[in-house]
């Protein structure tokens, strides 16, 4: 039961601070990160080419939260796919604690019909503190609701 209240107390909070960043796109990441299988994804804009990518990710014994920059490639023509890649700070709050830094890859599909952005992305994860370890099998599927354009 306490671990349903902290899981709850934790979501609420992510929440609350991703609707006060003003987040562009939020939704949910399914992927293997930490030990964790789903996370709070969320997407805010820096400009019209550059954006910050953030994670809150639950399970595995703890609390993994991941802040991105990610410059966008919008290719010219007719597709409709944007590309990216970037790197961030990397946290997981449980036992072991630890901290390093994490790359990303990524394509996403914005559809124009409903505000919906479905994406696929790589994740290394470079683990600096508590043990240090690379871990290069950090896949994920983000599928987010977008506010406004």
């Amino acid at each position: 039961m306490k671990k349903v209240k902290l899981f709850g107390l934790v979501l609420f909070l992510a929440m609350a601070s991703f609707s006060q960043a003003n987040a562009q796109e939020l939704g949910i990441r399914f992927g293997n990160f930490y030990g964790n299988n789903v996370a709070v994804d969320g997407v805010f804009a820096l400009g019209q080419f550059s954006r910050v990518h953030a994670d809150v990710s639950f399970g595995g014994g703890g609390v993994g939260i991941d802040a991105l920059w990610n410059p966008i490639y919008r290719p010219v023509g007719a597709s409709d796919f944007n590309y990216y890649l970037g790197f961030g700070p990397s946290m997981f709050i449980g036992d072991p604690f630890s901290l390093g830094v994490a790359g990303e890859i990524g394509i996403e599909y914005p559809f124009n019909s409903v505000p919906i952005v479905i994406g696929a992305d790589w994740r290394p994860n470079f683990r600096l503190i508590e043990n240090t370890n690379f871990f290069a099998n950090q896949f994920g599927l983000n599928i987010r609701w977008r506010f406004g354009k």
